[in-house]
């Protein structure tokens, strides 16, 4: 019955995971609306929290658009080595121009608090307890936004949360789009801090073949309960990579929130994020 269950709930992840992999920028052809365009005010920043390809850098196909952001039947897009960050300053930039605020994601949404966060790095240990430190010497910056989506109509409080972050190399950024699979594994019941747990975590990366707007990408769901979470709610958790770049986006769910209405704020959000790092390495 147990292994029953697991492969059931190995099944759901794929098949949930499987609509945020083929999910291209807001460009992508069978848009509802124009792509994205990163907002007046957070360009102003703030304070915190590898197959041949053509591309941005490269000979076009005439068969595919080379829009940042657009969807292709592959992914082709190779960050131009010039916009690439080679040194912490760089990568700040890059990471808060990239950073989805309120008015980038989804209609609605709100600051949470604290609203953002920078500068250090998330560490997993065998407690399974989450913890922080200094950024590795492999890391230029990392840095968090958090946004909410308000209580309202009887529905309770959604959370999400959008991480970029910048590597020295593409290997590094690599390994930790490796290395976040293997944690769900060995962690499948982790504590956030602040009276916060995530239970019954899957991670299941995708075949590249089956995305389309990143050179990598996994997809992890599970349950969350916290203060003020009116119990048990789905939560479902992104990440991605282009080039040297990673990219998480996270949601918590609510009372009345389906896990395909977190789908969808997870996929929109995730498919921004990364038109935006496009946008930044082109």
């Amino acid at each position: 019955m147990k292994l029953m269950l697991v492969g059931t709930r190995v099944a759901a992840v794929a098949a949930a995971g499987a609509l945020l992999a083929g999910c291209g920028g807001s460009a992508s052809k069978g848009g509802d609306g124009p792509g994205p365009e990163p907002s007046g005010s957070e360009r102003q920043g703030g304070p915190a929290a590898d197959g041949e390809k053509t591309g941005a850098s490269g000979k076009p196909d005439g068969k595919e658009s080379t829009l940042p952001g657009a969807l292709p039947s592959a992914y082709t897009f190779t960050p131009n080595p010039a916009r690439v960050p080679k040194d912490a300053d760089q990568a700040r930039r890059l990471t808060r121009e990239a950073a989805l605020g309120e008015n980038d994601w989804t209609a609605g949404m709100v600051r949470h608090t604290p609203y953002e966060s920078g500068g250090s790095w998330p560490v997993l240990p065998d407690s399974c307890v989450w913890t922080r430190s200094a950024l590795p010497s492999g890391i230029l910056d990392s840095f968090t936004r958090r946004l909410d989506i308000p209580a309202r109509d009887g529905r309770g409080r959604v959370q999400g949360a959008v991480t970029v972050t910048v590597h020295r190399s593409v290997a590094g950024a690599e390994e930790e789009i490796k290395d976040t699979v293997q944690e769900s594994f060995r962690c499948p019941e982790q504590e956030l801090g602040g009276g916060q747990r995530l239970s019954g975590l899957m991670s299941l990366r995708f075949d590249q073949k089956d995305v389309r707007n990143a050179d990598a990408s996994l997809f992890e769901a599970g349950k969350y309960t916290g203060p003020e979470s009116g119990g048990t709610q789905d939560y479902v958790w992104t990440k991605s990579r282009i080039g040297p770049v990673t990219t998480a986006v996270s949601v918590k769910g609510a009372k009345g929130y389906r896990n395909s209405d977190l789908l969808r704020i997870a996929a929109e959000g995730g498919a921004k994020v990364l038109y935006r790092v496009e946008l930044e390495l082109t």
